[in-house]
């Protein structure tokens, strides 16, 4: 009687070991399962939100997916369309505008450049443009637009910072340290600033400040800056006082150099000096109120006295 073995049956070792890797399996996944559901229990989101957050991943890669496809199939705008409709389907809208950095200037102004954008989908907001008009406001030296998604744009000004003054016919402006306009300023405001008059005065803010520099103690006493002839500086000191200085970025920065150590030993700011002219290499000439007139007195004084004594 003949009798037939079976191959490729399990062996007891075989069945052994299969037994293990299902218990494994078993435990990692009850240990993972465990785990997430801590990590859940820990983060302040519900379960409801997270599933949104999901979907909105998968819509918003979904959108770039055929974005890219339909590009390189040649069909753009298309693919503009479907990720602007995608995205507006996952939340991805523009409702809040976020502007960050504004201290002097007028916050609105801002405003009505960015707010254009709201209820655009994400994808259609051209940042590049948007930050380019932000660029042709005065007071904005740089400016940054960033997308925070889901649903808000962020505006980063970096604003220009006030030097001077400028005077003009009629007003005075306001300008910063490279000479660029910012804004009209009231006569009561201008006095508490450096101010700048004459024609290309404005142009030649950073030139006045290499030459200030020069004297150190004296820059913070002069009130107003006149560019002459368009060659050469007028300083007014806050005593009314003014000093002419010569032509020539070296020239007027020794003299007024040398102004500074004159005044330091001889007290000429506060004095009787109402106008130092320091246009000559080899001189100063100093303008005293009144003293012609008072000289021409004593003059006529000492003609009657000799007159009176000739008659004696």
């Amino acid at each position: 009687m003949s009798q037939t073995i079976r191959r490729g049956g399990k062996g007891v070792r075989r069945a052994a070991a299969t037994r293990g890797k299902q218990a494994k399996v078993a435990k990692a996944r009850a240990s993972t399962g465990s785990a997430v559901d801590a990590a859940m229990r820990w983060v302040p989101i519900s379960e409801t939100r997270l599933h949104q957050m999901f979907l909105a991943m998968i819509l918003g890669g979904a959108a770039v997916l055929a974005w890219i496809v339909a590009s390189f199939a040649g069909v753009p705008a298309m693919a503009q369309a479907q990720l602007a409709s995608l995205a507006s389907d996952a939340g991805f809208e523009v409702h809040r505008v976020e502007v960050r950095g504004v201290k002097r200037m007028n916050e609105l102004k801002v405003y009505e450049r960015v707010l254009g954008e709201r209820d655009q989908p994400m994808p259609l907001v051209d940042v590049a443009a948007l930050r380019d008009e932000l660029l042709q406001l005065a007071w904005v030296d740089d400016a940054r637009v960033s997308r925070q998604l889901p649903d808000t744009l962020v505006v980063d000004i970096v604003e220009r910072v006030p030097h001077a003054v400028l005077k003009k016919p009629g007003r005075y402006v306001l300008i910063d340290a490279a000479g660029h306009e910012l804004e009209p300023v009231e006569p009561s405001r201008a006095r508490a600033m450096l101010t700048l008059e004459g024609p290309g005065a404005g142009r030649r803010v950073a030139e006045l400040g290499h030459l200030l520099d020069a004297a150190p103690a004296l820059k913070p006493q002069v009130r107003e800056a006149e560019w002459v002839g368009n060659r050469r500086w007028n300083l007014t000191f806050k005593t009314g006082q003014v000093l002419a200085l010569p032509q020539g970025d070296r020239e007027s920065a020794s003299a007024l150099l040398s102004f500074a150590k004159l005044d330091g030993v001889n007290r000429l700011l506060g004095g009787e000096v109402a106008y130092i002219d320091m246009r000559a290499r080899d001189r100063i000439y100093l303008r005293v109120p009144g003293r012609a007139d008072k000289q021409a007195a004593d003059n006529r004084a000492a003609a009657a006295a000799a007159a009176a004594a000739k008659k004696d």
